[in-house]
């Protein structure tokens, strides 16, 4: 086991260094970028991949139990002291419908930043970085008014990847998240 946990622990490390490379050409570009191209953290749920906009990723950090808040949603798991913030935990792959959720070695928050507000985002591992272009990029497909699509953006074809990009930031402000409110910035 302490096998995998300091592989976990090297794959992090690589990922955070990766990332703050990432944002540093993310941040630089902004202004320049059009809809569809940037850079995006891969992460894993289940058996899918997910992309998100580096940009609103603020860190990514090692699995630790949060405090439970009574009452809450499931997939509110509860809340950390990040140096002296109080950090709401969304476990993603139970806010999406996974069919597991397990803790293990590779399991890591993503620590974003929403609307000026920082929320934790559990995931089963993350993957790396990658930059994608519009020609990459396909729109999500129409679905019935049963499913919510409203925070996938499109589609991406890596190699024989295939990654589903979320709009985070729509995800976390959702209402029925009940985390940041409109009138925040």
């Amino acid at each position: 086991m302490d096998m995998i946990t300091d592989v976990a622990q090297a794959a992090r490390q690589e990922t955070a260094r990766t990332l703050q490379g990432a944002q540093a050409r993310a941040a630089a570009s902004a202004g320049t970028t059009t809809a569809g191209h940037g850079e995006y953290l891969t992460f894993r749920l289940g058996g899918e991949e997910y992309g998100i906009d580096i940009l609103r990723v603020q860190e990514i950090r090692s699995y630790e139990a949060p405090t439970r808040i009574a009452n809450s949603p499931d997939f509110l798991k509860g809340v950390v002291n990040l140096r002296g913030v109080i950090v709401p935990i969304i476990d993603l792959r139970v806010k999406l419908g996974c069919e597991t959720a397990e803790f293990n070695a590779f399991t890591v928050v993503i620590v974003l930043n929403i609307k000026g507000r920082v929320v934790g985002a559990v995931v089963d591992s993350v993957s790396d970085v990658l930059e994608l272009g519009g020609d990459t990029i396909k729109p999500a497909p129409a679905m019935n008014a049963n499913v919510d699509m409203s925070f996938i953006t499109g589609i991406a074809n890596v190699g024989d990847r295939m990654l589903i990009l979320m709009d985070i930031q729509a995800l976390m402000s959702s209402a029925d998240m009940g985390l940041i409110e409109d009138s925040l910035v």
